[in-house]
């Protein structure tokens, strides 16, 4: 098993999220058919695709580049008795091959980072119906000038990430209206990612005490998880609810 494996395995999000938050964000959309087609694009285990099939009537197809997530995913989902509207597709986000206007709603918690959020808005647009909703939570700056430690560590990590106000222009430059948001709150960090995530880590830093490579890997999360502590006043996840314009 990788070290990816064993950090990941049977943790219940592999980012911050929450039932709550995944269902103020649906509460957000309007006029979905009954029987929505809903796009969950890196989907992971899935405990988000979860509750939108709880939720809607909707078809979904939930999307993940890593097959073992969606084994998982499917395994929840008829503990949840919700197998009959999920449909896993072991697909790269960056390669995904729908039809031009066939999906009401577009999802993605934690995951458009991987793509880019103004390469994920701009390039999954096509797929969404004239009217359809796209819904993602995006990694974001809450508060100007942030501080040289967060600022060095997440220009390394994640170079894209933005400022809320600049995520807000990039929706519009992409073309879509009605955007609605919400900063996740700090116990969606910790609760189902950040908080089992370091329990983990703490248990393999046992384990691989004299492997130096991967301690130093381990300790770098560790740092991920300080930083937070220190300045969830600066950063965090943002949901961006949007709409493609009726034609």
């Amino acid at each position: 098993m990788s070290l990816f494996e064993e950090l990941t395995e049977g943790l219940p999000r592999q980012g911050p999220g929450s039932t709550e938050a995944t269902l103020r964000a649906l509460a957000m959309t309007s006029g979905l058919p009954p029987r929505a087609k809903i796009l969950d694009v890196g989907c992971g285990p899935g405990a988000q695709t979860i509750v939108l099939a709880q939720a809607t009537r909707g078809e979904i197809v939930a999307l993940d580049l890593h097959g073992r997530f969606l084994k998982e995913l499917q395994e929840r989902a008829r503990a949840a008795g919700v197998a009959d509207q999920i449909t896993t597709v072991k697909q790269s986000m960056f390669a995904m091959d729908f039809p031009a206007d066939s999906i009401d709603l577009i999802w993605s918690e934690g995951a458009i980072y991987i793509i880019g959020f103004a390469a994920g808005l701009s390039t999954w647009r096509r797929f969404l119906k004239p009217g359809g909703w796209m819904a993602v939570s995006e990694l974001s700056w809450i508060a100007p000038n942030p501080p040289q430690e967060p600022r060095e560590y997440w220009a390394s990590h994640y170079p894209g990430m933005r400022s809320f106000e600049q995520n807000c222009e990039i929706v519009a430059e992409a073309g879509y209206g009605d955007l609605q948001t919400f900063l996740l709150p700090a116990e969606d960090w910790w609760n189902n990612y950040y908080g089992p995530g370091e329990a983990r880590v703490l248990e393999l830093r046992a384990k691989y005490a004299g492997d130096p490579r991967t301690c130093e890997t381990l300790d770098n999360l560790r740092r991920e998880y300080d930083l937070f502590r220190a300045y969830s006043d600066r950063y965090g996840y943002v949901f961006y609810v949007m709409r493609k314009p009726e034609r």
